[in-house]
């Protein structure tokens, strides 16, 4: 690795002064790709998922889901018990900016809708207005932190790009964590109504 300075002429100029290494990976680990789904999910020993204390932390993206009805929500929420409820209580907060295409409307602000207050109900990662329209789609990622650890809670990330019913761009930032000190093993998303017609959905382990 090396150094840049500038000098009294203001020249750059490079020192080297030793190397970083095991700086981590990004290991793929498995895709689902939605054809009129109603869910997409990840269950740790279920169809090649790893989601267990193989990694430290887990990335899920989705790019260009796309769902089949106007006004439709992307959300997700966990397990503890394989998938068999999906039902743990989490505390998030949320902001926003977006901006509309005739660039007459715009905003940056915090956004209480998407905020979860000791709830078992579904995180959601954008509001319910996402557009159906042929050339639109929704694209994100989100951090899920040592999902199975016993000791701390469960800390996650989520930003989300999505273009609103109405043409307006809406990226989403969400940060929160699942109350429990019991291991997830199991992660579902889905839309608040309609299915997801197309897009993918992909689970990244890092390293």
């Amino acid at each position: 690795m090396a150094l840049v300075k500038l000098n009294n002429r203001g020249v750059r100029s490079v020192t080297a002064f030793g190397s970083i290494s095991s700086l981590g990976s990004l290991i793929f680990i498995k895709k689902i790709t939605a054809s009129s789904s109603s869910t997409i999910s990840f269950v740790d020993g279920a169809s090649s998922v790893v989601l267990d204390n193989s990694y430290k932390e887990y990335l899920f993206t989705w790019n260009n889901l796309h769902p089949s009805m106007d006004s439709a929500g992307l959300q997700f929420n966990l397990s503890i018990d394989s998938g068999s409820n999906y039902n743990v209580t989490k505390t998030s907060s949320s902001f926003r900016a977006f901006q509309n295409e005739s660039g007459s409307s715009t905003s940056l602000t915090y956004y209480a809708a998407n905020d979860l207050a000791q709830s078992t109900a579904f995180q959601p990662l954008a509001d319910t207005n996402q557009s159906n329209d042929s050339d639109h789609g929704q694209c994100g990622i989100l951090h899920l932190f040592n999902p199975s650890g016993t000791v701390g809670v469960k800390h996650f990330l989520a930003k989300n790009i999505n273009i609103h019913a109405g043409d307006y761009i809406i990226n989403d930032f969400i940060g929160g964590y699942a109350n429990t000190t019991s291991a997830v093993n199991a992660i579902q998303f889905k839309y608040h109504s309609g299915t997801m017609d197309a897009g993918d959905i992909c689970l990244y382990g890092i390293k």
